[in-house]
């Protein structure tokens, strides 16, 4: 009788389309969508089919709870711009487990970050809150591998960060041409395998500031003339381009030029890749500068 009762059943299923495999739901565009209200964003970035959903709510005058959702990881993190204090963590969605940034996870913050730049207001003018999530997600799309994602940040200007607006400008404007006017910082230093801040190879004389750039890359002084490229530990090379020491990643959305900022870029743009275990440090010191240094213009 089952097996009787097991034909009939395999035919109407047959019968109502139980053979046809369903159509799977059709995945979001690639792109940004953000809503903004008072006092809070929201919104989804969608990138080669990988989603990340973000959030920032101001909770109290001047302090702002952000949260990313991706890659099975929540990032998160309480940002207080008055007095200087933020924590940040990052844990598997599932298990609630610590976890670590990998170039996946870069890469799909790297791609929201570019995206909040293109759709909010520079600098200043855009909402607080706003500004606050954007500082944020540029911060975790450089996080090395090797840095955990909990952690405190605290700024102070002149003590957590020191600002080095001036050196930004060349020619007397914050972009464009320097015309052969230039205003170098000496020096953008790191420590490595190759040895401390004291070796000149570790060091770098940068222009800073929005200034020249070339396939993607920085300019070099080389026999006289200018390259484009990376010098990979040279003694001292002169060097210009792509926003040089401003906090985030390229010419972001915010135009902060600090000293730990210059010596993050002196050192990923010295031979060692973005999450190199040997700029952790300066990473690490350069994270105050990018969520509480206030913009240069």
């Amino acid at each position: 009788m089952r097996k009787v009762l097991g034909a009939v059943a395999a035919v109407m299923l047959l019968g109502c389309g139980g053979g046809t495999r369903p159509e799977e739901p059709a995945q979001a565009a690639d792109g940004l969508e953000l809503k903004q209200e008072s006092g809070g964003v929201t919104g989804r970035f969608t990138q080669a089919g990988t989603e990340a959903l973000f959030s920032a709510k101001q909770v109290e005058e001047g302090v702002y709870r952000i949260e990313v959702r991706q890659n099975g990881m929540t990032l998160t993190g309480l940002v207080d711009t008055v007095n200087g204090v933020s924590d940040l963590d990052g844990f598997g969605a599932e298990t609630g487990q610590d976890t670590q940034m990998l170039d996946g996870d870069r890469e799909v913050l790297s791609g929201l970050y570019a995206a909040l730049n293109a759709q909010l207001p520079t600098g200043d003018a855009a909402a607080p809150e706003a500004m606050s999530l954007r500082r944020a997600v540029s911060l975790w799309s450089q996080h090395p591998t090797t840095v955990e994602l909990q952690r405190t940040v605290m700024g102070e200007q002149g003590r957590g960060y020191t600002m080095l607006c001036s050196y930004a400008k060349c020619n007397g404007t914050w972009t464009g041409s320097c015309g052969g006017y230039y205003n170098w910082y000496s020096y953008a230093k790191h420590d490595c395998q190759h040895g401390g801040f004291d070796y000149t190879g570790n060091q770098q004389i940068a222009q800073l500031g929005d200034h020249f750039s070339c396939s993607g890359d920085e300019y070099y002084m080389s026999g006289g003339s200018w390259v484009c490229g990376e010098p990979d530990h040279w003694s001292r090379p002169k060097v210009i381009g792509i926003c040089f020491g401003r906090c985030g990643g390229g010419c972001g959305g915010d135009t902060q030029y600090t000293l730990d900022a210059t010596n993050h870029d002196g050192c990923v743009r010295n031979g060692h890749a973005l999450a190199s275990a040997y700029c952790d440090d300066q990473f690490a010191s350069a994270s105050d500068d990018e969520l509480f240094a206030p913009n240069c213009y």
